[in-house]
């Protein structure tokens, strides 16, 4: 690490402009992406339009509530595209206080993280959506007394939230790669600690999806697949203590 001891408020004016930056490519996204709002909503519509009723759409019930959705749509889309801008930004923030060694995995970083996040989106919205909104639609209009008719900005909203919670539960491999290099985590500590980590995925798939058991198991069921995967990857690549302190501690557990 860096011998040299930065004061708090030089961390905190590198904090901002990396915040600016982040911001500003998002911003830049966003304005990019908001020409291909409307086609966007489109296919982000696809797996509830694919479970409605036959002649059923969605709808807006306000007057701006069409222009508001493009603007949150093209705001989704940005995030996407500036990622890797982001996930950059963050790592020149906590560069500084890596060993040089560390510092040589920021473009593995970028791209896991990017490519995690962009496999959590794909499977939740390819594979969980389509059964998600088939299972809540059909369920709403079970007894045949009440029709579908979805309002298109909560839909953006709710589809919005589990996006965001798919991507970030498949950082989760990613997260653990980097805090068992650090030795912050080790495979043991993972392996130890299993049966809460079970339980904080069903507790986020209870808060992040909307009040069904499907749901929640459809987010919790990869958290803890991925946690599995995180302890394998935490006894490859994490740091390697010392064997005495290895020994102690496999005594000790």
């Amino acid at each position: 690490m860096s011998d040299q001891q930065l004061p708090f408020t030089s961390h905190l004016e590198e904090l901002r402009k990396r915040l600016m930056i982040a911001a500003g490519a998002w911003i830049l996204a966003f304005l990019g992406c908001y020409s291909f709002a409307e086609q966007l909503f489109r296919l982000i519509a696809d797996p509830v339009k694919a479970a409605l009723p036959p002649g059923s759409s969605l709808v807006f019930i306000n007057a701006t509530e069409p222009f508001f959705t493009y603007l949150k749509v093209a705001a989704l889309a940005g995030l996407v595209v500036a990622l890797p801008v982001i996930l950059w930004q963050i790592w020149g923030f906590i560069a500084p206080g890596l060993y040089a060694h560390e510092k040589r995995l920021a473009l593995p970083f970028v791209l896991a993280g990017c490519l995690c996040f962009g496999s959590g989106t794909y499977f939740g919205f390819i594979f969980v959506f389509p059964m998600i909104f088939a299972f809540l639609v059909k369920f709403g209009t079970s007894t045949g007394e009440i029709s579908a008719m979805l309002s298109m900005g909560s839909y953006l909203s709710l589809t919005s939230q589990l996006l965001l919670a798919f991507g970030m539960v498949f950082e989760l491999p990613v997260v653990i790669f980097f805090l068992a290099r650090m030795g912050v985590v080790d495979h043991h500590w993972l392996s130890k600690n299993r049966k809460y980590a079970i339980l904080v995925a069903f507790i986020i798939g209870a808060v992040l999806t909307p009040p069904d058991v499907f749901s929640q198991t459809a987010l919790a069921v990869p958290f803890v697949i991925l946690y599995e995967v995180g302890i394998i990857v935490a006894r490859l690549f994490g740091k390697k203590k010392p064997v005495d302190a290895e020994a102690e501690e496999e005594a000790a557990g």
